[in-house]
């Protein structure tokens, strides 16, 4: 007379899953970690490499300068730029998943307004365009 298990499946049965769980969330964070790693080290070495032109920039003569800083003054206004394009892109992305979250639900739940949380990512992705059209400073 064995005692049944309540449980609708055996261990052997949960053990493979439970491997490829465990294997699976190790990678990814393995992952994760040397990508942010290798991420830091890149502005570490972005970092280095421009204080190391502007102390070369300090000891050069005045006509080099004013050349140099109208390049730095231009990159500046290059990422600036990207920042602004970035954060448009971001407010499409996300907008367009908020409606399609809001179609999605919908059409999947008539009877209750369960599709109103598509407007968390809509409202959201409204927010971050109208940052980057109205507040984010523009140079």
């Amino acid at each position: 007379m064995g005692v049944q298990s309540a449980l609708p499946f055996s261990v052997q049965e949960a053990l493979p899953m439970f491997l490829f769980l465990s294997v699976s969330v190790v990678s990814l964070f393995s992952f994760i970690g040397v990508s942010v790693w290798s991420d830091a080290r890149r502005r570490e070495r972005v970092a280095y490499y421009k204080n190391d032109m502007l102390k070369k920039v300090a000891e050069a003569r005045s006509a080099e300068v004013a050349s140099v800083l109208e390049v730095l003054r231009e990159q500046d206004r290059i990422d600036e730029r990207r920042l602004r394009e970035s954060i448009k892109l971001s407010g499409l992305v996300t907008s367009a998943a908020g409606i399609g979250l809001l179609v999605f639900l919908w059409a999947f739940e008539r009877e209750r307004p369960v599709y109103l949380c598509g407007l968390i990512p809509l409202l959201s992705g409204v927010a971050l365009l109208m940052y980057s059209y109205v507040l984010a400073p523009k140079k």
